[in-house]
């Protein structure tokens, strides 16, 4: 390979992953609460070349963080590809309430507003909750 072949893909390289540091996905995002009241705070960022969450921490429904809580720092979201216009899907997610893994995709609507599904079925029948934004 000649010296500007290996520049063209160095700068390619470069300018790929400059491109996915700046996913505005990326944050820390606040789940729905769940059945009994608590909910998670789900940190997402990079994870190869896709997109990965992974649960930060976990608080009752008085909003009190529980530390002692079984799962913190497992991934919750593995595998998503973005699509385009704040879409992301090829992915899957674990619902820690029932201890089940889903098909998932996931949507951004502006900046603070996350819409995240889990499907079954061949994504006939899913599960979905909006996220927020917390950073």
């Amino acid at each position: 390979m000649n010296k500007l072949a290996l520049a063209a893909a160095a700068a390619l390289v470069t300018l790929a992953t400059g491109a996915r540091a700046d996913d505005p996905v990326d944050g820390l995002w606040k789940t729905q609460p769940g059945d009994t009241g608590g909910y998670l705070h789900v940190s997402i960022g990079p994870c190869g070349s896709a997109v990965c969450g992974t649960i930060d921490s976990a608080f009752d429904k008085d909003g009190n963080q529980q530390l002692d809580y079984e799962n913190l720092g497992k991934k919750i979201i593995w595998d998503m590809v973005a699509d385009g216009g704040g879409s992301y899907s090829g992915g899957k997610i674990w619902a820690p309430d029932r201890d089940k893994t889903y098909n998932s995709k996931i949507s951004l609507d502006g900046q603070n507003k996350l819409t995240v599904k889990g499907c079954v079925a061949g994504g006939l029948i899913c599960r979905g909750q909006a996220w927020t934004r917390v950073q």
